[in-house]
């Protein structure tokens, strides 16, 4: 068995134009006094990372490096959800997710997913560059407004719509694997992506890619009341990512899954800092461990109630008491017997 690496954090909610969150360096020190091993690197913030350069440019992606070594911490990914969103949007939420684009592609939808295709292409050379082997992303949606459909969905929409998903990111896995990297899609409530089941539908048409893998995140189980445990029995030979973020559900007469359009503090299921909420990160670790990922554990902070700088704080003991040293002996070494296979035979009469 292998060693789970950390503890790491996302970097994405945190940055703002405020010191110490406005430049890589500055935050990256943040993080390390925190104490966090790793920052994962939201892509889209030119405050932190130029990435079209980073594709362009191995010597600035070495300085991107040394400027966090520096600081104390490594890379462990980065993180294009923003533009892996875009990949793929239902025009019922074009105008929602235009400022996610770069200003010249907004009200265009065929420019605008041109421009996260090529974002997508961009972080597979970057992260090559960095040295980095997987990239967290989100697979966009088409069919996510069909969920929970009433009236019934026409026969054959949701499988037109995993085609065309499947159409629009194979060339990207291809541009992925070119570069030795694993796309892991993290599997989430409006996405097409959303569970296991949505999952195997896309993994059957990319022709089961073998960059086609997965960012795990619990809370997003928890909030559609999914076996977040058998997931990993499921699905460890695809989970090449990790991020550690905490929720619960609390279903009532008034409220449930679907949030009753609430805000977050006043939902069934929230999100919650490390700790905080339902979420079993001892039988998570266990059994990432038992199955060998030694991926980061990357800290994703998202709380309703708790202040950021407090769960940043508080995230990196969390999951540093949950890493475990995989064992180097077996448990029960000290009653070994010692026999050997004319012992053994006798035993069984053999």
């Amino acid at each position: 068995m292998k060693t789970i690496k950390g503890p790491a954090i996302f970097l994405a909610q945190f940055a703002s134009d405020a010191a110490p969150y406005n430049s890589l360096a500055s935050i990256a020190r943040w993080a390390a006094g925190h104490g966090y091993q790793g920052v994962q690197i939201p892509s889209w913030d030119g405050r932190l990372f130029d990435l079209k350069r980073a594709a362009e440019s191995k010597d600035y992606c070495d300085e991107v490096a040394g400027i966090c070594a520096e600081a104390g911490v490594a890379i462990t990914e980065l993180s294009t959800h923003l533009q892996g969103q875009l990949v793929a949007v239902h025009p019922a939420y074009d105008a929602a997710f235009d400022g996610f684009a770069a200003p010249e592609v907004r009200g265009n939808p065929a420019a605008r997913t041109e421009w996260a295709v090529q974002q997508l292409k961009w972080a597979a050379v970057a992260s090559r560059h960095l040295g980095l082997t997987a990239h967290p992303t989100f697979s966009g949606a088409l069919a996510w407004p069909f969920v929970y459909p009433w009236p019934q969905r026409p026969a054959g929409l949701v499988e037109l719509a995993f085609d065309e998903l499947a159409r629009r990111w194979t060339p990207i896995l291809n541009a992925f694997d070119e570069q030795g990297v694993d796309v892991c899609y993290e599997v989430h409530p409006g996405e097409d992506l959303h569970d296991g089941a949505s999952y195997e539908m896309f993994l059957e048409r990319v022709n089961n890619h073998p960059r086609a893998n997965l960012l795990y995140d619990p809370s997003h189980f928890v909030l559609q009341g999914l076996d977040y445990l058998q997931y990993i029995d499921f699905y460890h030979q695809r989970i090449r990512a990790f991020h550690v973020k905490d929720a619960e559900f609390n279903p009532t007469g008034r409220g449930g899954v679907y949030g009753g359009f609430q805000s977050w503090a006043n939902r069934a299921g929230r999100f919650r800092s490390l700790g905080d909420g339902q979420v079993d990160f001892g039988g998570i670790f266990s059994k990432l461990t038992q199955y060998g990922y030694d991926g980061w554990a990357v800290l994703e902070w998202e709380c309703c109630i708790k202040d950021s700088e407090q769960g940043a704080a508080e995230g990196a003991p969390f999951i540093e008491s949950h890493l475990i040293t995989t064992a180097a002996r077996a448990f029960d070494d000290f009653a070994a017997s010692g026999a050997d296979d004319a012992a053994n035979r006798k035993m069984l009469g053999l």
